[in-house]
């Protein structure tokens, strides 16, 4: 069984994330969860677990609500590792293995 991973980001991106999927190529609504204003990789980060979705939420730097993501189908294998840690898949993730569980989290928010 492949596990649950979670993608936090600005609640303005909803409906580009409903329509498109996850396409770090299509930033541009929000800054990123981290404050950038350009993809840090070719790539959608993913939360392992509740703790480290918890960990993206309270980090929130977009300047406004966020929004988590359930993601379905990313086996571990296919993830890549960043610089700093964390993990991001490398391509698209369509919109059919997407399913919003929180919206418009405030900032500093837990989970």
């Amino acid at each position: 069984m492949v596990p649950l991973r979670y993608h936090v980001t600005s609640g303005l991106n909803r409906a580009s994330i409903s329509r498109y999927g996850l396409d770090w190529s299509r930033m541009g609504a929000a800054p990123g969860i981290a404050g950038s204003r350009r993809p840090e990789q070719e790539g959608c980060f993913l939360a392992a677990d509740e703790w480290e979705r918890d960990w993206f939420i309270r980090m929130n730097n977009t300047g406004g609500a966020v929004d988590v993501w359930e993601v379905h189908g990313i086996n571990a294998d296919d993830l890549i590792q960043s610089p700093e840690g964390h993990y991001f898949f490398p391509a698209v993730i369509p919109a059919t293995e997407l399913r919003l569980i929180q919206r418009d989290l405030p900032p500093g928010r837990r989970g």
